[in-house]
């Protein structure tokens, strides 16, 4: 059984009634709501890092320039160009994140590059990029042929390829998990079947678990805590449980803009990935709330833009950056909330990573590059969704 839109005859096709007028203004509310968490992300790191001097501020504020530069770049160039090198992207991609196998780990892992400066990049930031636009490309050039089995294969095999780069090689399994995620989403826009679909997580998931359980007892312990914290709560129990009274000290109303006690002597790291809990603590819940409206615009206005697409390829990119940046913000809500594993997942566009807020950038670039292409052919208007066992695709 199989989820797939099939096209209808050529005679059917005709262009959406007013469909381009509404696209710039969907990018530039999409570039509004980006700038607007990213100056709340400044905010919050001027906040949560004053006492550790301006040197990270100011760090932050030149890697979210780049970003702002990046999605122009991404814009005005058009994401088909991008995506008519992305196998060679991902294969630069596949490359860095080998690298820091090879230099002096950073906080005891190898996730990152070093630059002169003081600045460091993450290799796989630069892979949630590479593969999004190698999949939007990969599917779209398959349509028809998605669930052939030699294009399960080829799309199974990257993937696996490139979740064991950033998985085990990269020891970053958190986002080995997002960027699978997204794809499996891509996999069942795209068309795939959805015996393939229910398939793989029943089919990958179990030998993970097992893995883990016999070679990574840390993020084992990372698992079990979030069902009793209090256990060990000078160790694996002790980031979740302080980010807990942080989130419940500041009630509706906060305890005030840099007035948070948890930062200073509690709460490791709090200007990365725990510092939406400061946010709870400082600004309080309807802040807290706030934020969490702003980015389900961003994944609602990503979705617009991937509905209006006149492309294939367009649809998948734009609905590829969307998920990835809800997923994201998902799993990073999840954590300082004690709902998933205590896992390093930074907040797009307010926790504290150059590579990050380059990479949320450029996403965004890339959707509002959909937004306002002007494509050669135009999207197929009326199409008709099929349940059943076929090769159909878009």
């Amino acid at each position: 059984m199989s989820f797939s839109i099939s096209s209808p005859p050529p005679g059917t096709i005709r262009q959406r009634a007013h469909g381009g007028e509404l696209q710039p203004r969907l990018c530039l509310s999409l570039f509004s709501l980006a700038l607007l968490l990213s100056l709340f992300g400044l905010t919050m790191l001027y906040s949560t890092s004053y006492d550790k001097g301006s040197v990270l501020f100011f760090k932050q504020m030149a890697w979210a320039g780049l970003g702002v530069f990046s999605a122009s770049v991404s814009m005005l160039l058009g994401y088909r160009r991008f995506t008519s090198l992305s196998l060679h992207i991902l294969v630069v991609s596949a490359i860095l994140l080998v690298v820091p196998r090879f230099l002096p780990p950073v906080k005891g892992a190898y996730r990152w590059i070093r630059l002169p400066g003081g600045f460091s990049v993450q290799p796989s930031e630069l892979a949630k990029i590479a593969v999004i636009l190698f999949f939007a490309k990969f599917c779209a050039s398959r349509q028809l042929h998605i669930n052939s089995l030699r294009n399960l294969l080829l799309s199974l095999g990257t993937l696996c390829l490139m979740a064991i780069l950033t998985g085990f090689v990269g020891q970053d399994l958190g986002t080995t998990l997002l960027i699978c995620f997204v794809v499996w989403m891509m996999f069942f826009v795209a068309g795939m079947r959805l015996l393939v679909i229910l398939g793989l997580p029943l089919l990958l998931g179990p030998p993970l678990l097992i893995a883990i359980w016999f070679f990574d007892a840390e993020r084992w312990s990372r698992i079990a805590t979030i069902f009793d914290p209090e256990k060990d709560p000078l160790g694996s129990g002790y980031q979740l449980l302080n980010s807990l009274m942080a989130l419940g000290s500041g009630g509706w109303t906060g305890q005030g803009f840099t007035e948070s006690k948890m930062k200073a002597y509690y709460l490791p790291e709090a200007h990365t990935d725990f510092i939406l809990s400061i946010v709870g603590e400082e600004l309080g819940y309807a802040v807290m709330l706030l934020v969490v409206v702003l980015y389900a615009a961003v994944f609602a206005l990503s979705l617009a833009v991937s509905f209006k697409a006149r492309l294939k390829e367009g649809m998948l990119l734009s609905f590829g950056f969307g998920t990835l940046l809800a997923a994201q913000a998902v799993i990073n809500i999840g954590v300082i909330s004690g709902f998933f594993p205590t896992k390093g997942m930074p907040a797009p566009f307010i926790s504290y990573g150059g590579s990050n807020i380059l990479m949320a950038w450029t996403a965004i670039g890339l959707v509002c590059s959909v937004a306002v292409a002007r494509e050669p052919q135009r999207r197929l208007e009326h199409a008709s969704i099929k349940i059943g066992g076929g090769n159909e695709g878009f």
